[in-house]
């Protein structure tokens, strides 16, 4: 995503020109509007002294038309539409670290060694999956709106309740190797369990 600087131009049609000039001048052309973004002009932006050729989309707010996204991209054969795909992807990442820092300690963490914070990474982003999935199972448009179900699709992810089944499997070996009975495994597992929500629980129990 660009910012609308004035300080950072664009050449176009042989004039230089920043972000809102530029879609100014888009807009006095009258060229036709799309559904999903207003324009894709292919632009030519210098890296170094080198010119550089950038398909810029520009995408309206859809509460205020008035307001609009900034997307660029040096892969100019791409469509406007995957553009705008594959920055929605790119925003469930920094949607993720957001999550994790503010409200699942990611970066408040006292360990120290490797293999603890490999396990305290592990940790949190299970706890992201499981609110995730929570928070997919509820049907509510206006905070999830189509744009989530329509960046979900070409990446289907995994489903929790298989990596955690996974994940139980690979822990009993691991307790059996370590000596641990059963009925310390099972023990362990069921208090796990009841800590999940009743849906993923019951899914767990029925051996998905």
């Amino acid at each position: 995503m660009l910012k609308r600087s004035e300080k950072v131009y664009f050449r176009y049609r042989g004039r230089q020109m920043d972000v809102k000039s530029l879609y100014e001048r888009l807009r006095r052309s009258k060229w036709p509007q799309h559904q999903n973004y207003h324009y894709s002009p292919i632009v030519t932006f210098e890296v170094g002294g080198q010119p550089m050729k950038v398909k810029l989309v520009f995408v309206p707010n859809r509460t205020d038309h008035s307001q609009y996204l900034v997307l660029g991209t040096t892969k100019t054969t791409l469509e406007p539409d995957q553009i705008i795909q594959l920055y929605g992807r790119r925003w469930q990442i920094e949607g993720y670290f957001k999550v994790a820092k503010q409200y699942l300690r990611f970066d408040q963490t006292q360990v120290q060694s490797y293999d603890g914070l490999c396990g305290h990474m592990a940790m949190v982003m299970m706890s992201y999956d499981i609110l995730a999935l929570h928070q997919r199972e509820q049907v509510d448009e206006r905070t999830l709106g189509d744009l989530f179900y329509n960046f979900g699709r070409p990446l289907p992810d995994i489903e929790i309740a298989v990596a955690l089944a996974w994940l139980m499997r690979q822990l009993t070996g691991l307790g059996e190797k370590l000596g641990l009975t059963t009925t310390i495994i099972d023990e362990l597992f069921d208090q796990f369990i009841r800590t999940l929500p009743n849906n993923l629980a019951q899914l767990l129990g029925n051996g998905v």
